[in-house]
């Protein structure tokens, strides 16, 4: 009872509906080739995961139809049994459904019962849950579908395949993170093969989650799970981050990479039912359970998994275009191997995940580079070693062969060059990555060496700015206007003057950055524009620690969603792993905006400014976010937590933070779209719903405080 089954990571992007549809073919085509009877693919791969409302129109519908009678027509489903997922309305209700396909026929539309709401995800927005438990009824099948099929029905609802020796059933995705997983009752019923179609987004440290719940799914009841997922940006903020996984009795027998420039990787596995059945049978709690189980749907199907076919022959694009082809990896191991899980540490995480997304965005944009401020210091330093990372694993891509990237890469070659030029990532980042530095009298050497150093060790073409000049022109603007000249706080200025003077720098930044991201390109003979980069934290966007549309403000930012402390962890990883030693000396410099004037007696550093350390502030974001704490519960839990401080202490802390967070939450309305990786992000526009505009005096919750405090240290 041995046969070979097939998962992927497809990098998929909403609404392409050609590329997409190329890349699923070309799976299916590779797991054909390697002698799978079962080809599993990721969460609405037809659309892409991330087309949000356009959901709901009907075109996207429709053209997800017209996909699939391509996939029929062309003969690719012939001796394969494939699980697609795409959208489907029936009597006028969306559903996120896995459709099965054999033999050019359809044979069962499962419509998703569990819906994914909280956190990044908004499916019931979109669509329903199926409510009509393990029951099945006829869908009519669109005009297009069924002159293909010559099938005028098929069944819409949940059940399994039975299959000539074995029962398959599937998942989605959010299905196996619920608490009572349709898993545990498919096992009972008898499914022996259950896949899992997924969409899940990259976030930090949150691999070892997945393959628990898989491992666990498998170890508990027996059988074989297969997991496919989408890999790649897909066109918004998150990173899906593949590790497609076949996992058997609760072992890992096959796991795919987790970050991969590839845009097709199939993994395959040998697996025998029989170890299914006796792993069961030995299992006598496991029995009692299941002879109560009740009857679960089957659809009858004659078609054998043991059976093994030889080699199938691949067949050309069906558009006749090569390039929408990806480029594919497949990954197998002999019956019996088992794996090991792999997992990278958080700061292999942060090289990897926004190196793959800044990618994505830079080769689907069509934009001609980023174009960073870098100011010396850990933030915009972080950003541009990211940057730096993608070029070294599109050096090793280009060096591997992989078709793709090649592809990609060529709209930055030379007359008479040719790909291999960018095996070397330094030659890769002088035609793609442009930094800056944006000095003022108030910036030091130190940063401008730092940023300089950076810049040449990555290969970035690098220029050094001061911009007194600007920042004195509108100085000398505002005092003709008014007759007033505003001063620093060092120089005898109000609090409103030094802010005031700080911005008008921070701002002046961006409004350059800007200008040399349009005309750069132009300056080197070439068309486009650069993407600005953003430079701010997750932790600076918590505390409002930054000026509204200044040079944390972008395009994109790819560090917008991690916190401080991982990022000086990563760089301290990347001085060794990617060869920057230049961040040696940033991770060692005390952060600073450098907007004030240096003097004996101050130097101005972010932590002073902001009233808190970057580690009080990440902790008072997972309480806010995570644990869904407001300014009493966050004081109850903080006051045990942190009990060397005195009460009183711990309360002027939360209080300081919540009033800075209120005063500032309107700056996330207009937080520049972050690569997610932090789960207490505070990102106003898709992860973090709460209101902009604050009663900012907390008037109610800050008494109760004090009433706590008076409680716990006595009068």
């Amino acid at each position: 009872m041995r046969t070979i089954v097939a998962t992927c990571n497809l990098n998929q992007w909403s609404l392409d509906f050609e590329g997409n549809t190329a890349r699923i073919i070309e799976s299916i085509e590779i797991a054909k080739a390697r002698g799978a009877r079962y080809r599993l693919g990721p969460e609405l791969e037809i659309t892409g995961y991330s087309c949000e409302d356009h959901f709901l129109e009907q075109d996207t519908l429709r053209h997800s139809w017209e996909a699939l009678a391509c996939i029929l027509a062309g003969g690719y489903t012939d001796g394969i049994l494939c699980d697609i997922g795409m959208p489907v309305m029936h009597k006028n209700v969306r559903y996120n459904c896995r459709v099965f396909v054999l033999d050019g026929e359809v044979l069962l539309i499962r419509p998703k019962l569990i819906l994914a709401g909280d956190g990044n995800y908004r499916e019931p927005r979109w669509f329903a849950a199926w409510q009509h438990g393990w029951t099945t009824e006829p869908y009519p099948l669109p005009g297009e579908i069924a002159e293909i099929t010559v099938q005028s029905t098929v069944p819409i609802g949940i059940a399994a395949i039975a299959l000539g020796d074995t029962l398959l059933a599937s998942e989605t995705c959010e299905e196996l993170f619920a608490p009572l997983s349709p898993h545990i009752a498919f096992g009972n019923a008898g499914v022996e093969i259950i896949g899992n179609g997924s969409g899940s987004h990259h976030e930090l440290r949150k691999l070892d989650t997945r393959i628990a719940l898989i491992r666990n799914a498998t170890a508990k009841n027996g059988g074989v799970y297969l997991y496919a997922n989408q890999q790649g940006c897909d066109g918004g903020r998150l990173y899906f981050d593949g590790c497609a996984l076949i996992a058997q009795n609760g072992e890992i027998l096959a796991q795919g990479s987790q970050f991969s420039l590839a845009d097709v990787e199939v993994v395959t596995a040998a697996v025998n039912l029989h170890d299914v059945r006796s792993y069961r049978g030995a299992k006598a709690s496991r029995a009692v359970q299941a002879s109560q189980t009740g009857q679960l749907p089957q659809i009858d199907v004659d078609f054998k998994f043991a059976e093994v076919r030889g080699t199938a022959r691949a067949r050309p694009s069906p558009y006749g275009n090569e390039e929408v082809w990806g480029t594919a990896r497949a990954r197998s191991l002999p019956y019996g191997n088992k794996e090991v899980p792999r997992y990278h540490t958080p700061e292999e995480e942060i090289a990897l995940g926004p190196a793959c997304w800044l990618w994505d965005y830079l080769r689907r944009s069509g934009a001609e580079g980023y174009f960073i401020p870098l100011s010396g210091g850990a933030d915009s330093g972080a950003v541009a070693t990211l940057v730096g990372s993608m070029c070294q694993l599109v050096a090793k891509a280009v060096r591997e062969r992989e078709a793709t990237v090649i592809a990609d890469v060529e709209r930055w070659l030379r007359d008479n060059e040719t790909p291999d030029v960018f095996a070397d990532p330094s030659v890769l980042a002088n035609r793609l990555l442009y930094t800056c530095y944006l000095g003022t009298e108030n910036s030091s050497r130190d940063t401008q060496k730092r940023a300089k150093q950076l810049a040449e060790q990555i290969g970035a073409y690098h220029l050094d700015i001061n911009m007194d000049a600007l920042v004195g022109a509108l100085k000398t603007l505002f005092t003709r206007i008014t007759r007033k000249t505003p001063r620093f706080k060092v120089e005898g200025g109000t609090h409103t003057e030094n802010q005031a003077l700080q911005n008008i720098q921070a701002r002046l930044r961006m409004v350059l950055s800007y200008l040399f991201a349009q005309m750069l390109p132009w300056v080197r003979n070439r068309r486009g524009t650069l993407l600005v980069l953003g430079t701010g934290n997750v932790d600076e966007a918590l505390r409002g620690y930054l000026t509204k549309y200044d040079c944390s403000s972008g395009d994109i930012n790819p560090i917008g969603g991690i916190s401080k402390r991982d990022l000086r962890r990563f760089l301290g990883w990347a001085q060794c792993h990617l060869g920057y030693t230049a961040l040696g000396e940033i991770v060692a410099a005390p952060p600073t905006a450098e907007l004030e004037p240096i003097t004996e007696n101050y130097t101005q550093t972010d932590e002073e400014d902001m009233g808190m350390s970057y580690a009080e502030l990440s902790r008072f974001g997972q309480l806010r976010k995570m644990e869904r704490c407001g300014p009493v519960s966050m004081f109850e839990k903080l006051v045990e937590e942190w009990d060397t401080l005195q009460p009183r202490a711990v309360a002027e802390k939360v209080k300081h933070f919540f009033t800075y967070y209120a005063i500032n939450r309107h700056k996330m309305t207009t937080l520049t779209p972050s690569y997610h990786a932090e789960s207490y992000s505070p990102d106003d526009n898709r992860f973090d719903l709460r209101q902009f505009l604050y009663q900012t005096r907390w008037t109610w919750q800050f008494r109760r405080i004090d009433a706590l405090v008076k409680k716990l240290e006595g009068p």
